[in-house]
């Protein structure tokens, strides 16, 4: 792990903004009157995807894609001034919360800043012509860490944007170099101390497949030398046929019982239901009483919990990154009351130092996961199909309180039963 990481992100929550769709504005200054309503979900963090400006040249659908970034130290005009965005960053931290915004430093567009100044610094195909060197990514190239005045550029900018927010979600962070990200951290510890590092690791599979096409990919164990905590891709494959309903869901328990096992006992993955580039967890989960079970769990699980803004309504519907698509907050739905609640529950019951073992009830797609401190266990019990059913827990047999709704939990010869809504409960060993 960073020799640095606070243990205390497991207890946080962040908060995710896309600036185009968050409002009908899609500005810096309209997102100011929604502060207090995602303060008061437990929000700890707000991350913002990239708020710099798009490129041109190549760019998908009408606007182009956050991802596609024309210049590093410079804010996307359609947003707003960077004085607008000091206004918005000073408004988070007056109501005690932290600002991370998106780094992304594995590729800029072909029109970008760094190009028409260093075309030294990317990389160029068998062309000879700058390019890509994975995936459908036409609206973007590839940059050349093996030049080390890139680093320095890279860094200095990393600098400059410390002055300002609290952390950096970095972008494909695997596929930039590890010493790279450990040389940028100290750096910047210099000024932000305490600035937080979140990693979009890529998926398992994806990978594998970059080192064997002989393209450089970072592994998840090796990425945390350098970052506080990183996407649990390495088992989002399996979370993903679960949903499709290819496997069982201890098959996907068992993977993040084997992420305990290997990973450094402060290991901090980043934990969610959806992301902007994940399907809306509501658009595989329709029923409210399911999804109150699955966001239950979000929180229960080890590691920062995350939730992309539209998720506290039920938003079914993914925002393009290369259109402006509103979130839809009129649904009449609202899950922020189980939210704030589930927050209050991860800041002051669980433990970033628990143990984490999870089972599965196949039969009646029931959860049963334990966290244990050493001397109190927490037991999470989540219904993902909202079946009521006999749960067998090792837990002494008494009667506890649910966390969540402060009903009572009874529980019998080894057994307590679940009437399709979540239970979080602890005991003393």
């Amino acid at each position: 792990m960073a020799k640095n990481t606070d243990p205390n992100l497991q207890k946080q929550v962040i908060y995710s903004i896309y600036v185009r769709s968050h409002t009908e504005e899609g500005t810096f200054r309209a997102i100011l009157p929604d502060l207090d309503r995602i303060r008061a979900l437990g929000t700890d963090i707000i991350w913002f995807m990239p708020i710099h400006p798009i490129g041109v040249k190549g760019k998908k659908g009408s606007l182009g894609c956050p991802y596609a970034n024309r210049d590093y130290r410079a804010v996307n005009p359609a947003y707003g001034t960077l004085e607008d965005f000091r206004e918005l960053a000073d408004a988070i931290h007056a109501r005690g919360m932290k600002v991370m915004i998106d780094v992304v430093y594995n590729h800029t567009s072909p029109d970008s800043v760094l190009y028409e100044q260093h075309p030294e610094f990317f990389y160029h195909g068998p062309n000879g012509k700058p390019g890509n060197k994975i995936g459908d990514w036409a609206d973007v190239i590839d940059l050349d860490y093996t030049n080390p005045a890139l680093w320095d550029y890279q860094i200095e900018s990393l600098c400059g944007w410390a002055q300002i927010v609290d952390g950096f979600r970095c972008d494909v962070a695997s596929f930039v170099p590890v010493a790279f990200w450990e040389k940028a951290r100290a750096a910047v510890e210099k000024v932000r101390p305490g600035c937080i590092w979140l990693a979009e690791t890529v998926h398992g599979g994806f990978g594998a497949f970059a080192r064997h096409s002989g393209f450089y990919s970072a592994t998840d164990y090796e990425m945390f030398s350098a970052f506080d905590l990183e996407y649990e891709y390495d088992i989002r494959e399996y979370f993903d046929r679960y949903l499709r309903g290819e496997i069982a869901l201890s098959h996907w328990l068992d993977m993040m019982n084997l992420q305990e096992a290997i990973y450094p006992a402060n290991y901090n993955k980043m934990r969610c239901l959806e992301n902007h580039d994940q399907p809306r967890i509501a658009s595989f989960v329709p029923e409210e009483s399911d999804l109150i079970n699955y966001t239950a769990l979000l929180y229960f699980l080890k590691g920062t919990t995350l939730i992309y803004a539209g998720q506290e309504v039920e938003a079914a519907h993914k925002p393009s990154l290369f259109e402006r698509e509103p979130v839809d907050w009129h649904t009449g739905k609202d899950l922020s009351p189980l939210m704030t609640r589930l927050a209050a529950i991860k800041h002051g019951v669980l433990s970033p130092d628990d143990s984490f073992r999870a089972a599965a009830d196949d039969e009646h797609r029931i959860a049963v996961l334990e966290r244990d401190d050493g001397e109190r266990i927490c037991c999470g019990i989540f219904s993902l199909h909202s079946q009521n059913a006999a749960v067998e827990v090792k837990v002494p047999d008494g009667r506890y309180e649910n966390l969540i709704d402060g009903a009572p939990v009874l529980v019998e010869n080894g057994q307590t039963f679940c009437a399709g809504k979540p239970l979080i409960f602890t005991y003393k060993k």
